[in-house]
């Protein structure tokens, strides 16, 4: 319940700044990519992700792995991801399982979530700049 409120405030967010709405690219549950994504808009991943993301939006649910490096604008995540994050802003759910480094402006994290190796966060360098 609490994914799709997160949901629909995304969706009314986009339309109250004008934004048009955009259908995400859904990697569903039995499915398994191998490769990167280099330009991707809103990305859901409940399957196997083996490779690099670079994307506005990722959501990776409960079911789901991405074995690889994330840049993007969002991060939000239920499931599994062995790699390294650059992102703005990154929320990590209780069920999540995280195995790599990440650089972000802001972070939330829910108990339970599992968390193995460096967070370092990047607002000092928007400072500076």
């Amino acid at each position: 319940m609490r994914k799709l409120r997160r949901v629909m405030f995304l969706k009314l967010a986009r339309l109250v700044r004008g934004e048009k709405s955009v259908v995400p690219c859904i990697i569903s549950i039995g499915t398994k990519v191998s490769g990167n994504i280099v330009e991707g808009d809103v990305i859901h991943i409940d399957g196997k992700l083996e490779g690099d993301v670079s994307c506005k939006e990722l959501v990776i649910g409960a079911s789901g792995t991405v074995n690889g490096n994330v840049e993007a604008k969002s991060l939000e995540f239920y499931g599994e991801l062995n790699g390294k994050i650059k992102v703005e802003n990154l929320f990590i759910a209780g069920t999540a399982k995280f195995i790599g480094d990440s650089v972000y402006k802001t972070i939330a994290i829910e108990p339970g979530a599992v968390l193995v190796g460096n967070c370092a966060s990047n607002r000092d360098e928007d400072k500076a700049a």
